[in-house]
């Protein structure tokens, strides 16, 4: 099994996994097929997530770890009502972001950036958004702990994951990927619940749909 440090390296050099998964996303029929079949999964409310940042008030600020090409970008509204920082590893995910916000006349801000490591101030965003990201990360705990970090108080993360423990198909599937390099250590949902909580979010709200984990936690005002 690669170390953290090489499938960090995968993702950040990485190229044909990313784009598979941004066009299956783009796709909603294949988005919906795909998750069933590979993770027994209703990926409707995810796709339904997208229009978070856009309820928020003007000038609200929002992160999104890992943008990847910048599959969340739909739900937003055009112009420059929010703002919006779209921070990945890939600099290849980055440019295909950019090329996205671009073909939708949106305004956004990009970092390269490890989610380990976030190069903002304590209490910056009012929403940090991570979708299917988590169980990529080569320490997601850690990953949790820094994106509530840059939260301000009242906010809220908001996300995805893949877990472990639900089916042993899901789960030989999750392995084989982890043995790979494409995804990072395991993670429960009990685990997600407790990360959460040990990052001081309150709150938590974990709900299963297959093997994905829809959960959301804010930070106490």
């Amino acid at each position: 099994m690669e170390t953290d440090v090489e499938t960090e390296e995968r993702w950040r050099r990485g190229r044909l996994i990313p784009a598979l998964y941004d066009h299956a996303v783009e796709h909603e029929g294949v988005a919906r097929l795909a998750a069933r079949l590979m993770w027994g999964a209703d990926v409707r409310p995810l796709l339904g997530a997208f229009t978070a940042p856009g309820r928020l008030p003007p000038g609200s600020a929002v992160l999104d770890v890992p943008c990847g090409g910048g599959v969340a970008f739909r739900g937003l509204p055009p112009g420059d009502g929010l703002h919006y920082v779209a921070a990945d590893l890939s600099p290849a995910m980055l440019g295909r972001a950019r090329a996205q916000a671009a073909r939708r006349g949106l305004r956004i801000g990009f970092a390269q950036a490890s989610v380990d490591g976030l190069p903002f101030a304590a209490g910056t965003f009012d929403l940090c958004v991570t979708y299917n990201g988590l169980h990529c990360f080569p320490d997601p705990a850690s990953a949790v702990a820094e994106m509530a970090r840059v939260l301000r108080a009242g906010a809220v993360l908001r996300g995805t994951a893949l877990v472990t423990g639900v089916g042993a198909r899901q789960d030989a599937l999750a392995a084989l990927l982890r043995r790979s390099g494409e995804f990072g250590p395991p993670v429960s949902a009990a685990e997600l619940r407790g990360w959460l909580a040990d990052a001081g979010l309150r709150d938590v709200e974990v709900a299963l749909s297959g093997a994905l984990a829809y959960f959301t936690a804010a930070k106490p005002a």
